[in-house]
Protein backbone atom coordinates (compact mmCIF):
# COMPACT_ATOMS: atom_id res chain seq x y z
CA UNK A 1 0.00 0.00 0.00
CA UNK A 2 1.64 3.71 -0.70
CA UNK A 3 2.31 5.80 2.00
CA UNK A 4 -1.03 8.25 0.48
CA UNK A 5 -3.04 5.30 0.12
CA UNK A 6 -2.32 4.54 3.76
CA UNK A 7 -3.01 8.07 5.00
CA UNK A 8 -5.85 8.10 3.35
CA UNK A 9 -7.22 5.30 4.75
CA UNK A 10 -6.18 6.38 8.29
CA UNK A 11 -8.10 9.33 7.99
CA UNK A 12 -11.08 7.32 6.67
CA UNK A 13 -10.99 5.46 10.03
CA UNK A 14 -10.50 8.33 11.97
CA UNK A 15 -13.56 10.34 10.96
CA UNK A 16 -15.59 7.40 11.28
CA UNK A 17 -14.69 6.64 14.61
CA UNK A 18 -15.53 10.29 15.34
CA UNK A 19 -19.07 9.80 13.75
CA UNK A 20 -19.26 6.69 15.44
CA UNK A 21 -18.79 8.15 18.48
CA UNK A 22 -20.94 11.19 17.65
CA UNK A 23 -24.11 8.73 16.93
CA UNK A 24 -23.62 7.34 20.53
CA UNK A 25 -23.39 10.69 22.62
CA UNK A 26 -26.20 12.58 23.60
CA UNK A 27 -27.24 15.71 25.74
CA UNK A 28 -29.71 15.66 28.09
CA UNK A 29 -30.56 19.64 29.43
CA UNK A 30 -31.74 18.62 33.21
CA UNK A 31 -32.86 20.12 36.42
CA UNK A 32 -30.16 20.93 38.95
CA UNK A 33 -31.88 18.99 41.44
CA UNK A 34 -31.48 15.80 39.39
CA UNK A 35 -27.49 16.55 39.18
CA UNK A 36 -26.84 17.92 42.57
CA UNK A 37 -28.39 15.28 44.25
CA UNK A 38 -25.93 12.46 42.60
CA UNK A 39 -28.48 10.60 40.62
CA UNK A 40 -26.97 10.67 37.20
CA UNK A 41 -23.23 9.93 38.52
CA UNK A 42 -25.04 6.55 39.74
CA UNK A 43 -27.71 6.04 36.77
CA UNK A 44 -25.85 6.81 33.90
CA UNK A 45 -22.85 4.54 33.77
CA UNK A 46 -25.38 1.58 34.40
CA UNK A 47 -27.02 2.85 30.94
CA UNK A 48 -23.77 3.63 28.97
CA UNK A 49 -22.69 -0.01 30.03
CA UNK A 50 -26.00 -1.25 29.12
CA UNK A 51 -26.40 0.84 25.85
CA UNK A 52 -23.01 2.39 24.72
CA UNK A 53 -23.98 5.38 24.96
CA UNK A 54 -22.54 8.26 26.48
CA UNK A 55 -24.54 11.17 27.84
CA UNK A 56 -23.64 14.37 28.94
CA UNK A 57 -25.40 16.41 31.22
CA UNK A 58 -25.94 20.15 31.48
CA UNK A 59 -27.72 20.96 34.77
CA UNK A 60 -29.39 24.31 34.72
CA UNK A 61 -32.58 25.39 36.34
CA UNK A 62 -35.59 24.05 34.64
CA UNK A 63 -36.80 27.24 32.44
CA UNK A 64 -33.27 27.52 31.34
CA UNK A 65 -33.41 23.94 30.34
CA UNK A 66 -36.49 24.33 28.56
CA UNK A 67 -35.32 27.47 26.52
CA UNK A 68 -31.93 25.26 25.86
CA UNK A 69 -33.54 22.63 24.16
CA UNK A 70 -35.83 24.97 22.14
CA UNK A 71 -32.65 25.75 21.02
CA UNK A 72 -31.59 22.89 19.84
CA UNK A 73 -29.26 22.50 21.84
CA UNK A 74 -29.97 19.13 23.84
CA UNK A 75 -31.62 15.66 22.97
CA UNK A 76 -33.45 15.07 26.01
CA UNK A 77 -35.41 17.41 28.30
CA UNK A 78 -35.79 15.66 31.73
CA UNK A 79 -36.74 18.30 33.91
CA UNK A 80 -40.03 19.33 36.41
CA UNK A 81 -42.63 21.81 35.73
CA UNK A 82 -45.37 20.07 34.34
CA UNK A 83 -47.25 22.48 32.46
CA UNK A 84 -44.11 23.85 30.95
CA UNK A 85 -43.07 19.91 29.87
CA UNK A 86 -46.62 20.22 28.28
CA UNK A 87 -46.09 23.43 26.16
CA UNK A 88 -43.12 21.85 25.29
CA UNK A 89 -44.21 18.84 24.09
CA UNK A 90 -47.54 20.99 22.42
CA UNK A 91 -45.38 23.69 20.55
CA UNK A 92 -44.00 20.71 18.81
CA UNK A 93 -40.29 20.71 20.44
CA UNK A 94 -40.62 17.27 22.09
CA UNK A 95 -41.87 14.02 20.54
CA UNK A 96 -43.60 12.99 24.16
CA UNK A 97 -43.63 13.69 27.38
CA UNK A 98 -43.52 11.22 30.20
CA UNK A 99 -43.65 11.26 34.07
CA UNK A 100 -40.65 9.39 34.94
CA UNK A 101 -40.13 9.72 38.80
CA UNK A 102 -41.49 12.07 41.67
CA UNK A 103 -40.33 13.58 45.34
CA UNK A 104 -41.39 16.23 47.37
CA UNK A 105 -40.16 20.02 47.88
CA UNK A 106 -39.73 20.81 51.61
CA UNK A 107 -39.11 24.49 53.60
CA UNK A 108 -35.80 24.62 55.51
CA UNK A 109 -34.88 26.84 57.95
CA UNK A 110 -32.73 27.51 61.27
CA UNK A 111 -33.18 25.80 64.43
CA UNK A 112 -34.41 28.71 65.96
CA UNK A 113 -37.76 28.57 63.63
CA UNK A 114 -37.94 32.54 64.00
CA UNK A 115 -41.86 32.46 61.82
CA UNK A 116 -43.06 29.62 64.21
CA UNK A 117 -43.75 27.28 61.33
CA UNK A 118 -42.39 24.06 62.51
CA UNK A 119 -44.09 21.30 61.97
CA UNK A 120 -46.93 22.86 59.82
CA UNK A 121 -48.00 20.47 56.89
CA UNK A 122 -50.29 23.66 54.96
CA UNK A 123 -47.54 25.06 53.12
CA UNK A 124 -49.78 27.57 52.20
CA UNK A 125 -50.59 29.29 55.92
CA UNK A 126 -46.52 28.76 56.63
CA UNK A 127 -45.87 31.35 53.94
CA UNK A 128 -48.39 33.67 54.65
CA UNK A 129 -47.09 33.19 58.95
CA UNK A 130 -43.39 33.98 57.36
CA UNK A 131 -44.73 36.98 55.45
CA UNK A 132 -46.72 38.05 58.34
CA UNK A 133 -44.05 38.65 60.12
CA UNK A 134 -41.37 39.49 57.77
CA UNK A 135 -39.04 36.80 58.16
CA UNK A 136 -36.30 36.20 55.59
CA UNK A 137 -37.40 33.85 53.43
CA UNK A 138 -34.65 32.83 50.41
CA UNK A 139 -36.18 32.52 46.90
CA UNK A 140 -34.10 30.87 43.58
CA UNK A 141 -35.80 33.61 41.55
CA UNK A 142 -34.42 32.05 38.26
CA UNK A 143 -37.22 30.45 36.42
CA UNK A 144 -36.46 26.82 37.97
CA UNK A 145 -38.64 24.27 38.35
CA UNK A 146 -38.50 24.81 42.44
CA UNK A 147 -38.85 29.00 41.61
CA UNK A 148 -41.96 27.84 39.57
CA UNK A 149 -43.33 25.90 42.21
CA UNK A 150 -42.64 28.26 45.09
CA UNK A 151 -44.36 31.20 42.94
CA UNK A 152 -47.54 29.05 42.25
CA UNK A 153 -47.41 28.41 46.63
CA UNK A 154 -47.24 32.15 47.00
CA UNK A 155 -49.77 32.60 43.97
CA UNK A 156 -52.55 30.39 46.61
CA UNK A 157 -52.22 32.98 49.73
CA UNK A 158 -52.95 36.61 49.72
CA UNK A 159 -49.26 37.78 49.97
CA UNK A 160 -47.18 39.00 46.97
CA UNK A 161 -43.71 38.25 47.91
CA UNK A 162 -42.24 40.28 44.81
CA UNK A 163 -43.88 43.50 46.28
CA UNK A 164 -41.19 42.82 49.08
CA UNK A 165 -37.97 41.96 47.07
CA UNK A 166 -34.58 42.84 48.86
CA UNK A 167 -36.46 43.33 52.02
CA UNK A 168 -37.41 40.30 53.50
CA UNK A 169 -38.10 38.56 50.54
CA UNK A 170 -34.68 37.83 48.72
CA UNK A 171 -34.01 36.35 45.04
CA UNK A 172 -30.77 35.35 44.57
CA UNK A 173 -30.87 34.53 41.13
CA UNK A 174 -29.06 31.47 41.76
CA UNK A 175 -29.13 27.05 41.61
CA UNK A 176 -30.61 25.45 44.56
CA UNK A 177 -27.45 24.78 46.31
CA UNK A 178 -25.82 28.50 45.97
CA UNK A 179 -29.58 29.18 47.33
CA UNK A 180 -29.80 27.27 50.51
CA UNK A 181 -26.03 28.33 50.93
CA UNK A 182 -27.30 31.70 50.86
CA UNK A 183 -30.58 31.51 52.95
CA UNK A 184 -28.48 29.55 55.56
CA UNK A 185 -26.24 32.68 55.32
CA UNK A 186 -29.09 35.15 55.90
CA UNK A 187 -30.95 33.12 58.43
CA UNK A 188 -33.95 32.46 55.93
CA UNK A 189 -36.18 30.03 55.46
CA UNK A 190 -35.94 28.42 51.89
CA UNK A 191 -38.16 26.07 49.52
CA UNK A 192 -36.06 23.02 48.25
CA UNK A 193 -36.83 19.65 46.76
CA UNK A 194 -36.20 16.71 49.54
CA UNK A 195 -32.92 15.15 47.23
CA UNK A 196 -31.24 18.30 47.10
CA UNK A 197 -31.39 18.82 50.50
CA UNK A 198 -31.07 15.21 51.80
CA UNK A 199 -27.30 15.34 49.54
CA UNK A 200 -26.60 18.75 51.17
CA UNK A 201 -23.68 19.20 52.73
CA UNK A 202 -24.02 23.04 54.37
CA UNK A 203 -27.06 22.41 56.93
CA UNK A 204 -25.66 23.66 59.72
CA UNK A 205 -28.50 24.10 61.95
CA UNK A 206 -31.40 24.13 59.45
CA UNK A 207 -33.88 21.62 59.77
CA UNK A 208 -36.91 21.26 57.73
CA UNK A 209 -39.63 22.80 58.70
CA UNK A 210 -42.73 22.21 56.63
CA UNK A 211 -43.14 19.33 54.73
CA UNK A 212 -46.46 16.92 54.42
CA UNK A 213 -48.61 19.21 51.91
CA UNK A 214 -49.64 17.34 48.88
CA UNK A 215 -49.05 20.82 47.45
CA UNK A 216 -45.06 19.81 47.79
CA UNK A 217 -45.38 17.10 45.40
CA UNK A 218 -42.97 17.26 42.84
CA UNK A 219 -43.06 15.03 39.25
CA UNK A 220 -40.31 14.49 36.83
CA UNK A 221 -40.86 14.17 33.30
CA UNK A 222 -38.68 12.77 30.30
CA UNK A 223 -38.88 14.02 26.82
CA UNK A 224 -37.05 13.30 23.47
CA UNK A 225 -36.76 16.42 21.47
CA UNK A 226 -38.28 16.08 17.97
CA UNK A 227 -36.08 15.88 15.14
CA UNK A 228 -38.74 17.93 13.09
CA UNK A 229 -37.97 20.99 14.91
CA UNK A 230 -33.94 20.44 15.51
CA UNK A 231 -32.98 18.18 12.54
CA UNK A 232 -29.42 17.86 14.58
CA UNK A 233 -31.04 15.68 17.51
CA UNK A 234 -29.75 12.11 18.10
CA UNK A 235 -33.41 11.09 17.99
CA UNK A 236 -32.57 7.50 17.81
CA UNK A 237 -29.87 7.18 21.63
CA UNK A 238 -32.21 10.24 22.99
CA UNK A 239 -35.41 7.28 22.57
CA UNK A 240 -33.04 5.24 23.53
CA UNK A 241 -32.38 6.70 26.97
CA UNK A 242 -36.24 7.56 27.68
CA UNK A 243 -37.23 4.24 26.88
CA UNK A 244 -34.58 2.86 29.56
CA UNK A 245 -35.41 5.55 31.86
CA UNK A 246 -39.24 4.44 32.20
CA UNK A 247 -38.27 0.65 31.79
CA UNK A 248 -38.81 -2.05 34.42
CA UNK A 249 -34.56 -1.50 34.77
CA UNK A 250 -34.54 1.99 34.47
CA UNK A 251 -37.54 2.41 37.50
CA UNK A 252 -35.53 -0.12 39.53
CA UNK A 253 -32.25 1.70 39.23
CA UNK A 254 -33.91 4.93 40.50
CA UNK A 255 -35.97 3.35 43.23
CA UNK A 256 -32.37 1.50 44.50
CA UNK A 257 -30.69 4.98 44.77
CA UNK A 258 -30.30 6.50 48.24
CA UNK A 259 -28.63 8.59 50.07
CA UNK A 260 -27.39 8.54 53.85
CA UNK A 261 -29.77 5.65 53.37
CA UNK A 262 -32.50 7.15 52.05
CA UNK A 263 -34.53 6.93 49.05
CA UNK A 264 -34.56 10.17 46.61
CA UNK A 265 -36.73 9.54 43.95
CA UNK A 266 -39.59 7.23 43.36
CA UNK A 267 -40.12 6.03 40.10
CA UNK A 268 -43.75 6.38 38.45
CA UNK A 269 -43.54 5.74 35.01
CA UNK A 270 -46.89 4.40 33.71
CA UNK A 271 -46.94 0.74 32.65
CA UNK A 272 -47.93 -0.64 30.01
Amino acid sequence: MSSNRFAATAIAMILAGAASAQDTSIIVQSTTSTANSGLYDYLLPLFQAETGIQVNVVAVGTGQAIKNAENCDGDVLLVHAKASEEKFVADGFGTERIDLMYNDFVVVGPASDPAGVVGMTDVQAALTQIAEQGVMFASRGDDSGTHKKELSLWASTDVDPTASSGGWYRETGSGMGATLNAGIGMGAYVLTDRATWISFGNKQDYQISVQGDDDLFNQYGVIPVSPEKCPNVNIDAAQTLADWLVSAEGQEAIAAYTVADQQLFFPNAPTN
